[in-house]
């Protein structure tokens, strides 16, 4: 789920990345029990075991570092470290702890002056990158005399204040306890413990209890081995268990913050566990603990991404005749000069164009514009460093148009996943399916309560409840958790129906790309186009969530089915054991199933003509109950425990969508006259990121001014769409990252920035198939950029397009990352994306980032990070539309129109019409085969048709061309039509032969 969330503890603690095996690096023999082998000292000092301790016979004069004791060969990963030790002695002392290699750079120093050297003491310091070759040193030249120094008890530790009653296992293992039968095993000085296949993920644990905490920062690291799941858990050992750190992996360090009272906590923290959830893998395996410690008063350093080089391109490619730019993260204050490199081969070169300090990064910038390369893969070199490679002419947005639309498939809840569509690494039980009654672990969406009124959660001013059931089986699940949303679940469908309406109507599509056939679903050569099957998948979803004839709130929707509490990770579906909720209906959800059933209504009319009239019945019912309850709205507070609120009090913009679609479908004058009256509620909606779930005002303007209709507004659509597209084109030209979005007015990047990068992508492209104009086309193109490489981070958001690409996105069961067996998110799964807005940061991304970041670099590929890294079907159904976009504009050739149609209407009755077309070429005589259009709903040549042959799938019309005027200076035709049973506007939109053809005249 992708909203704030409000965890209690957890909002406010502090989780960073699980890191390399961070073991505490003691030094060897600190007590020099084993004779003191391990250290080593200059050649006039004189060394001796004497009492347990390490004596040395110092020699007069000389500096520091003429005579020394030391150890080598001493890994420190980065951190902060103590340095402790006991000591005797009358002559100076100085503690250095510093690189064992030249130029032995110190880490830290402490200089104990004659006479201070006798007793206790330590060295605090930070380490800030891994040092894996550090010494320890005691450097004692410089007295005026011989002298003998004694040293005991040294150590090198992690810093702060260790809260476990035991760290190792040498001699055992309480208090630390396993919840299998098998115990524990510490014969080998380890905790090992037998973890049993095919167990969940809580099944097996290994822990420590009843810790209490005092309010500060915390470091826990620990170092093990095996080759199964491992998750660490620093946290509440009794309900609802909340989470203030974890990690995952075998080794691993974290970090996190137990917040006082003036930060809203507490002074103690008491039941605490440091847990390891070892279930999940599908054979048995053995975990074992070697060394673990939970350090009070300790930090990690700063968070430093990997940025890779410091020239950014959009590491997937380039269209060929499209705009080619990149941007090089430099200081440099004049142009700095650039080469492209095919090999080693140069084939281009110039200047780079200073653009400044850009707050987005926060680093100065200059941008390249890499002018026109040929089909080819390059490298870009500049300032001294070499770009990712990257191809120009790229095809890979044909691949990505279906991987985004692919990812729905596995985003089902309901139905098993089929291996034979989709492999085995993603193929999984059906999730859900059960009844909540029927005793079965999984309480699935089957027959499902509402939420009840003396639920401790209830976020209603007056306790509410229903009683009835609902079989709410179905639908996507909307994120990376087991939760299905309606208003969430409403725009992703309106997105998928968007790509599919707009491959009927918009100059630049491509007619056969969304045909039956071409997605990896089970309905694909049904007959139907796999896009609208795939949207159906969820519209039944919707529909199902209506409350029930003879209910109070009857035709009202429910706003969401989630889970009691919130489910920890990874779980897959089937294995999720909570129960399920419907939670109350809202005005909101209703309108988008009012919308997208109507939008979906005209789209499958020419497909399955009864389930678009089933549609056309459940949107007017919906519109009706949404007139009749206007503002029943769902709550902020309901979403304190297993699912997030999606709260929204201002509806006026879902009902002008709703009515907008409505109308487009049935043509009838009253839902346009809502429009007309209601047009001015979102004249100004398509803000910086386009739109979004809570804003869908501009689906309806975007709608009304693209699909063909007769609405007196339509200009005026096209006119606040055109505006708002202008807007966002001022954006993207102005950057130097090539991104339709560049924040917030103030700068910030929202929850889901990427998505508000592919909504503004949206506005953009509609704005081009309104106008032909390329420059919003060429905005679409570069915006991509950002998106794939050519950002702060050097890093494609979308899984498995560009060299380096986000891969462990927040999800339960594309949960690579913390159990080997479970896969990563598909290819095409596009990560949220950047998140400056610091309330809503997730645990993880609060200790990465305590003291704040840029907003371009606020993110973080893990899995953990639900606030800057979910996967969503609202922000893949938006990569949908743009990927869908961008295949079909080829390579970016500007192709202008080389044909005119005239189409007319002559006349119309009850039950049918007579058109008639005029085609004529531009650029000389006619040579053609074929002129094709699309209608909006079910119209169909049925009857009398003359002058070129006749043929419709679907809603497609195909008119081909007779041996005596294929080749004619022009071609007129005609026929006898049928309007069908929905709203029957004329066809805009020709094309001959597969280009787009001027349309002269509409009447």
């Amino acid at each position: 789920m992708h909203r704030t969330r409000s965890l209690a503890l957890a909002a406010t603690a502090a989780l960073l990345l699980p890191l390399a095996a961070p073991a505490a690096a003691d030094v060897v023999d600190g007590d020099f029990d084993d004779g003191g082998g391990a250290w080593w000292s200059t050649p006039e000092v004189v060394t001796t075991v004497t009492d347990g301790a390490l004596c040395a016979d110092v020699p007069a004069g000389g500096d520091p570092w003429t005579h020394i004791v030391g150890q080598g060969g001493v890994d420190l990963p980065a951190g902060e470290w103590s340095l402790t030790f006991t000591a005797t002695g009358d002559g100076p002392v100085r503690a250095n702890v510093a690189q064992d290699y030249a130029p032995y750079d110190a880490l830290g120093t402490l200089a104990l002056a004659p006479g201070a050297a006798t007793g206790t003491h330590t060295l605090t310091f930070d380490v800030a990158q891994d040092e894996p070759q550090a010494q320890v040193a005691f450097q004692l030249g410089g007295h005026d005399t011989a002298w003998t120094f004694c040293l005991d008890d040294v150590s090198l530790v992690p810093a702060g204040t260790e809260h476990l009653p035991r760290t190792d296992f040498a001699d055992g293992s309480d208090p630390w306890w396993y919840s299998r039968p098998t115990g524990i095993d510490t014969s080998s000085g380890a905790a090992c413990v037998d973890v049993p296949g095919g167990v969940g993920t809580y099944d097996a644990i290994l822990g420590v209890n009843d810790l209490e905490l005092p309010a500060g920062d915390y470091v826990a690291r620990y170092t093990g081995t095996g080759d199964g799941p491992v998750r660490a858990v620093v946290g509440l050992q009794v309900d609802p268990y909340t989470a203030y750190g974890e990690a995952s992996g075998a080794s691993g360090e974290l970090a996190f913050t137990l917040p006082g009272p003036d930060d809203g906590g507490q002074e103690t923290y008491p039941q605490t566990q440091m847990a390891f959830q070892l279930g999940g893998a599908s054979e048995a395996w053995t975990f074992c603990l070697e060394t673990v410690s939970l350090l009070s008063g300790s930090t990690l350093p700063p968070y430093e991404p990997d940025t890779g080089p410091r020239v950014r391109v959009n590491q997937v490619g380039y269209l060929a005749d499209g705009p080619q730019h990149a941007t090089l993260v430099t200081d440099a204050v004049d142009p700095v000069a650039w080469e492209i490199r095919s090999g080693e081969e140069v084939v281009a070169s110039g200047e780079s164009t200073p653009a400044g300090a850009d707050a987005s990064s926060g680093e100065t910038v200059h941008t390249i514009d890499l002018g026109s390369l040929p089909a080819g893969t390059y490298t870009l070199v500049a300032d001294g460093e070499t770009s990712h490679p990257f191809d120009v002419g790229t095809t890979a947005y044909d691949t990505l148009r279906y991987d985004a639309l692919d990812y729905f498939y596995l985003a089902r809840s309901g139905t098993e996943i089929d291996a034979d569509l989709v492999g085995e690494d993603y193929a999984r039980p059906a999730g859900h399916v059960s009844s909540p009654a029927d005793g079965a672990t999984n309480k699935g969406d089957l027959d499902v309560p509402c939420q009840p009124a003396d639920d401790p959660v209830q976020p209603y001013e007056e306790p509410w409840t229903c009683d009835y059931t609902l079989d709410v089986v179905g639908g996507w699940y909307d994120a990376g958790d087991h939760g299905k949303y309606v208003v969430n679940g409403g725009i992703a469908t309106a997105q998928l129906l968007a790509t599919y309406e707009r491959s009927l109507h918009a100059a630049t599509r491509d007619a056969d790309a969304l045909a039956d056939g071409t997605l990896a679903i089970p309905e694909s050569a049904n007959g139907v186009p796999d896009v609208l099957d795939e949207a159906r998948w969820e519209l039944e979803f919707l529909r199902s969530m209506m409350v029930p004839d003879g209910e109070p709130l009857a035709g009202m929707v429910h706003h969401k089915v989630h889970d009691k509490g919130w489910t920890g990770l990874p779980l897959l579906p089937h294995e999720d054991p909570q129960t399920r909720y419907l939670h109350r209906p809202s005005t909101a959800a209703t309108l988008n199933l009012a919308a997208t059933a109507a939008q979906g209504a005209r789209l499958f009319a020419a497909h399955d003509a009864d389930y678009a009239d089933a549609l056309l019945t459940d949107a007017r019912t919906a519109w009706k109950a949404a007139l009749a309850t206007p503002d029943l709205y769902a709550p902020a507070a309901d979403g304190a425990d297993g699912g997030g609120p999606y709260d929204d009090r201002d509806v006026s913009d879902e009902f002008f969508w709703a009515a907008v679609e409505l109308y487009l479908t049935t043509g009838e004058r009253a839902f346009g006259d809502y429009v007309h009256a209601h047009l001015d509620d979102v004249s100004d909606t398509i803000g910086r990121g386009g739109f979004s779930w809570g804003q869908v005002g501009p689906l309806g303007l975007i709608d009304l001014a693209t699909v063909p209709n007769g609405h007196r507004d339509r200009d005026a659509a096209r006119d606040v769409v055109l505006e708002g597209a202008d807007a966002i084109l001022a954006v993207q030209q102005g950057g130097p990252w090539g991104a339709a979005y560049a924040g917030e007015e103030d700068g910030t990047y929202v929850w889901g920035s990427n998505s508000s990068v592919l909504n503004a992508q949206v506005v953009l492209g509609v704005a081009f198939d309104l106008t032909g104009d390329v420059a919003y086309r060429d905005a679409v193109i570069e915006s991509t950029d950002y998106l794939l490489g050519r950002n702060a981070l050097n890093l494609s958001y979308v899984t498995g397009y560009g060299e380096v690409f986000a891969q462990n996105q927040h999800s339960r069961w594309f949960a690579a990352q913390l159990n080997p067996e479970l896969p990563h998110p598909p290819a095409g799964s596009v990560a949220g994306g950047p998140n400056s807005d610091s309330p809503t940061w997730d645990p993880t991304m609060q200790g990465l980032f305590p003291e704040g970041c840029a907003p371009q670099t606020c993110y973080v590929d893990d899995i953990t990070s639900w606030a800057s890294n979910e996967i969503t079907v609202n922000w893949n159904s938006a990569l949908t539309w743009v990927a869908s976009f961008l295949a079909d504009q080829d390579q970016g050739e500007v192709v202008q129109p080389t044909c005119e149609v005239s189409y007319t209407e002559h006349g119309s009755w009850r039950g049918g019409f007579v058109s008639q077309l005029w085609l004529r070429s531009t650029d000389g005589p006619l040579d053609w085969s074929e002129l094709t259009w699309s209608w909006v709903g079910d119209q169909d040549v049925t009857r009398l048709a003359w002058g070129a042959g006749w043929s419709q799938e679907g809603e497609t019309v195909t008119a081909t061309s007779l041996p005596w005027n294929a080749r004619a200076k022009k071609a007129t035709f005609g026929f006898i039509g049928d309007p069908g049973s929905f709203a029957s506007p004329q066809p805009e939109q020709f094309w001959l032969d597969g280009a787009p053809c001027l349309t002269v005249s509409r009447r």
